[in-house]
This record gives structure tokens, C-alpha cells and sequence, in this order.
């Protein structure tokens, strides 16, 4: 029995041949890859990720694609998805185990239907709540990390292994696991009481400031900011936004190709006509020169690139 033929055996996996990975992103960019290998729930998951380990054949994995900017030559190798349109959510309490493959903003919703304060600041954040653990996602001076108690992961091997959020090095977009191979299978979210109606207000008023701020996905794909905020200078101070910082050298003129940076907020590139992924990657670097160039700064990514662009160091899997 073949490999594929092996994992189209397992239930709760869904298995498609060349499927073109503009359909896996908010970008909507990308070339094909020569599978796909969907699941929802940690159990298949887990049975793929063995099956793959034993052969030894490569593969990536992805969530919602909301961090990702795929190549327009494709990927060779396995693409596994990870993302559940059903929010899959146990309550303990004030804790919460999620599943990885969820998507965030639903993990927000049900917090603050349920009155449970601590994942607000996740509101209108795309992508899974794997995703974000990863990348300690967040917005208004919090991130998800505040509130992690424990995540459960996947290893390269296929093992299955629980971590304490100390374990994790949470900091400003980060987590040790941006440099490790572990897959968050679920994650345990210790919160806290909240009104339900005080939540759900506040949750209108991010989702109607995101609104105003950011692209409307339908209207002009995108990945969102595509750069980290500035560090502070010292204790004492905040981050600073880098799209302030981009608009100063003038960003939100640039455009190469069909890659334009949005005209209300200057850290977004978005997806006009005849756009390819390779003209985003340029006009990323065109932003990242101007800032190093009259500011001094270097501005660091938030966004990941899967496959090979021309001009860029690396040319296998995420860099």
C-alpha cells in the first residue's frame, strides 16, 4: 500500500492531489503543491504526522493561512492542514482546552459569550488558535500567552507530549516553538470571570475598529501587518507601531506589480490586479530598505514565506 493510499485510509482526513495553494491563504497567492492532507481533530493529525515521519517524506504545516505568503512556484513536498471551521472548545470553569486547529476569533466569541475574560484582545485576529500560540498573537497590549496554561504537542516522531506555559518563552510575537517542529494539538487557557454583555460590547468595538482600519479580505486580499512592532527603547516606554514608521518613508506609495501597500494603513501589502506572490515578496524588501535606508531600522517580519522567491536565501519550506 502506497503512502497516500495509507493516510486516505485513516478517518478524519481528507486528502487532495494538486491543489493550488491560492485556495489555503488570505492572500489567495500561491502555486500548487502535490498534496493536500486536511484534519480537523488532534487524533488524525497525529496519525498522519506518524505515517510521514516513518517514510521520511517532508512536509509543512499550516493553519488557516493567515501568516503565510506562498510562492507562486508551488511546494513539492505534503501541505497538512490543521484548521477546523467548527470551534472545538471543552469548558473547565474559567479554563478553557481549544483545540489547534480553531479558528481564534471563534475562541474569542465563546469566551465572552460565557463571560470569561482573558482572550478579548484575540478579536478579529484570523488564522487558528495553533497559530497563535505560536506566534503569542494578540493586540492592545496583550497576547494569548497571558493566558496559557498548557499546551499539548505533537512532535516530528508523531509523539504526543504536555508543556507548561513557562516551558513555552513566550514574548512579543514569539514562543520557542517558532524555532522547534511541535504542532499544538490543544491548548488549556486559564481565564478569568467577566460580564458577558461587557465582553460582547468590546468585542464589537475591536471588530468595528479593525473595520475601519484594516482591508476588507473580499475586497483586497491580504495577510495583515506584515511587520512586528519597533521594541521600546527602554523600560519605561511602549512598542511603537511599524506601520508609523513606514508611512514616514513614504510606504503607502510603494507598489510593485500587483502588491500595493494599503492606503489607510502602512504595514499592509495587498493583493491588487495581476498581483504574484514574488511581487509581494519584492515590495516587502523595497519597505524593509526604505525603513534600514532614512530610519536606521530593521524591521523584522511577522509574515512567513513558504517555497522559493527569487532573491531570497532559501528555497525549501518556511523561511
Amino acid at each position: 500500500m502506497t503512502l497516500i493510499e495509507q493516510i486516505r485510509a485513516l478517518s478524519g482526513v481528507e486528502v487532495q492531489e494538486q491543489v493550488s495553494l491560492s485556495r489555503l491563504g488570505t492572500f489567495q497567492l500561491g502555486g500548487p503543491c502535490a498534496a493536500l492532507l486536511d484534519c480537523r481533530e488532534p487524533g488524525p493529525l497525529s496519525q498522519v504526522v506518524y505515517l510521514l515521519a516513518m517514510r521520511g517524506d517532508p512536509y509543512v504545516l499550516i493553519g488557516g493561512g493567515s501568516n503565510l505568503l506562498f510562492s507562486d512556484q508551488g511546494y513539492a513536498g505534503w501541505v497538512v492542514r490543521y484548521y477546523s471551521p467548527d470551534p472545538c472548545i471543552e469548558q473547565e470553569g474559567p479554563r478553557l482546552v481549544v483545540t489547534g486547529s480553531t479558528v481564534l476569533d471563534d475562541l474569542a466569541a465563546y469566551a465572552a459569550e460565557a463571560g470569561l475574560a482573558g482572550v478579548n484582545c484575540c478579536t478579529g485576529i484570523p488564522g487558528t488558535v495553533g497559530g497563535a500560540v505560536v506566534g503569542n498573537a494578540g493586540a492592545w497590549g496583550q497576547q494569548i500567552g497571558d493566558v496559557v496554561e498548557s499546551v499539548e504537542l505533537l512532535d516530528p516522531s508523531g509523539g504526543v507530549y504536555t508543556a507548561r506555559a513557562e516551558d513555552l518563552a513566550f514574548r512579543y510575537r514569539h514562543s520557542r516553538l517558532r524555532e522547534g517542529d511541535e504542532i499544538v494539538l490543544c491548548a488549556s487557557l486559564k481565564l478569568h470571570a467577566g460580564d458577558p454583555d461587557a465582553l460582547q460590547a468590546e468585542r464589537g468595538e475591536i471588530l468595528a475598529t479593525r473595520a475601519e482600519k484594516h482591508p476588507d479580505l473580499a475586497i483586497d486580499p491580504c495577510i495583515g501587518s506584515f511587520f512586528r512592532n519597533i521594541e521600546p527603547s527602554s523600560d519605561a516606554a511602549r512598542r511603537q507601531a511599524a506601520g508609523y514608521f513606514l508611512e514616514q518613508v513614504g510606504a503607502k506609495t510603494f507598489k510593485v506589480g500587483g502588491a500595493q501597500v494599503f492606503e489607510k494603513h502602512a504595514n499592509i501589502i495587498v493583493k491588487r490586479e495581476g498581483c504574484r506572490a514574488q511581487d509581494v515578496h519584492d515590495l516587502s524588501l523595497q519597505m524593509q530598505a526604505a525603513a534600514q535606508d532614512q530610519l536606521d531600522l530593521a524591521l523584522v517580519r511577522e509574515v512567513r514565506f513558504l517555497g522559493a522567491f527569487d532573491g531570497a536565501d532559501s528555497h525549501k519550506g518556511f523561511f
